[in-house]
């Protein structure tokens, strides 16, 4: 009896709290111009298939499956996100991608979790299948999806070691929600999932962010446009996506290229854009000159021909300037925060070094450091001593790029397993 009457119970107190929030949530600046479609569910419509992206990074996993997508019969698919870059994403991907004639799409607001509004909306678009990705798990999401006798799949499944902590402190709920099929990234994701769904279906998958890689071999090379941003008698070494709790060890590496090897530019990208005041006034402080990257004219008329600093405080770049590095450190390392990506510097030919923290990206394997393609540091004086021993050999950018692609085609086709799993629905 308790055990029947825990779910409704412990929804009526989790609607309540979401009751309670919402006058704050609703003063939210962010929220505003979404807020009614959040708390309503007249805007969605009746859909065989529903994926949720949660934001940015699920955005583009839910762009490769609708574009890998071939039923045979036609259908309809609900794609919903929890962000406006998430929305935009999915706009501009699917009307860049090839999508099957068979399938008609919709792209809305994923709902709040509050069980009123999830229970009407399931009934209102009643999926036959709803396609989770990454880690969207939402109570009420999952209880009336089992209601409603959905299949249930989360795809590219993962969990960070902190929350699969607080998601088992929590089993004696989700063991209740399991959903049917979950497809992680990694043993190790597995494992975790497991340990919370002990009665779920759980598979591996590749990642489906292999697929994402874009390549650059042969004759479609695409154009760099900041290829004449620095002169090539100078060096370029990145240090990327750096984060706050790292900046103190990003600053002596910094210091050690330019006092190792005085004739390059180095490039600061922080993680995040809103540090670009704080990174002025280390750099200030050690007594550093730099200049933006927003200082410099575009297009690009006069290369940069004296060694120095950029900080980098143009969002979108980082790709390019990639191309033009022999060597990159990729932060989110050096201290425990779970790493950044360190794929994308690498599948451009650049010679790249990490920390030794990269928990969330367990799932590009160890081979990728076994066979040279990323060198892992133990510490900052590792990782400088590594890139300035790359400036005086620098590696073969072709190389480097051509054994980067082969680890990385030999580990896509995740898209293509998923959608085989989600159409199986169909035929059944």
């Amino acid at each position: 009896m308790i055990k029947t009457a825990f779910i409704p119970n412990f929804l009526k107190i989790y609607n309540i709290m979401w009751q309670a929030a919402l006058p704050f949530l609703k003063k939210n600046k962010r929220l505003k111009h979404s807020f009614p479609k959040r708390v309503t569910v007249n805007h969605l419509g009746k859909a065989d298939i529903w994926i949720q992206a949660a934001s940015a990074g699920e955005a583009f996993l839910a762009v490769s499956l609708l574009t890998c997508l071939e039923p045979e019969q036609k259908i309809k698919i609900l794609v919903t996100a929890t962000t406006s870059q998430g929305l935009e994403i999915l706009e501009s991907g699917l009307l860049k991608g090839k999508i099957s004639s068979n399938i008609n799409y919709c792209l809305e607001w994923f709902p709040f979790d509050i069980p009123t509004t999830i229970q009407s909306a399931v009934i209102r678009v009643n999926p036959r299948v709803m396609v989770l990705l990454e880690t969207e798990i939402w109570p009420a999401l999952l209880h009336y999806l089992k209601e409603n006798n959905t299949k249930i799949f989360i795809v590219n499944a993962r969990l960070s070691n902190k929350s699969a902590r607080h998601y088992q402190l929590t089993k004696f709920l989700w063991s209740r929600l399991e959903p049917d099929h979950i497809l992680a990234i990694s043993p190790s994701d597995a494992k975790k999932y497991g340990r919370v769904f002990t009665g779920s279906k759980i598979t591996t998958m590749p990642n489906i962010k292999f697929d994402l890689m874009e390549t650059d071999l042969g004759d479609n090379a695409r154009t760099n446009d900041l290829k004449s941003l620095i002169s090539e008698k100078l060096s370029l070494s990145i240090l990327a996506s750096v984060r706050r709790q790292e900046e103190k060890q990003v600053i002596n590496i910094l210091t050690h290229l330019l006092t190792e090897y005085p004739s390059q530019v180095v490039a600061v990208f922080p993680r995040h854009m809103h540090r670009i005041d704080a990174w002025k006034k280390k750099l200030t402080h050690q007594g550093l000159s730099f200049q933006l990257r927003s200082s410099l004219k575009y297009p690009i008329t006069n290369s940069i021909n004296k060694p120095g600093v950029i900080l980098w405080d143009i969002f979108g770049e980082l790709r390019d300037a990639y191309g033009l590095a022999p060597t990159v450190f990729v932060g989110g390392s050096l201290k425990p925060l779970g790493g950044q990506n360190f794929l994308e510097p690498a599948a451009q030919g650049t010679h790249v070094v990490t920390g030794p923290y990269l928990n969330d990206f367990a799932w590009v394997g160890e081979d990728i450091f076994n066979q040279g393609i990323v060198t892992k540091c133990d510490n900052w004086q590792a990782v400088a001593q590594t890139m300035i021993c790359q400036l005086n050999m620098p590696m073969e950018k072709s190389i480097l790029k051509q054994k980067a692609w082969n680890y990385i085609q030999k580990k896509q086709g995740g898209t293509k397993i998923a959608c085989q799993m989600i159409l199986k629905e169909f035929k059944a």
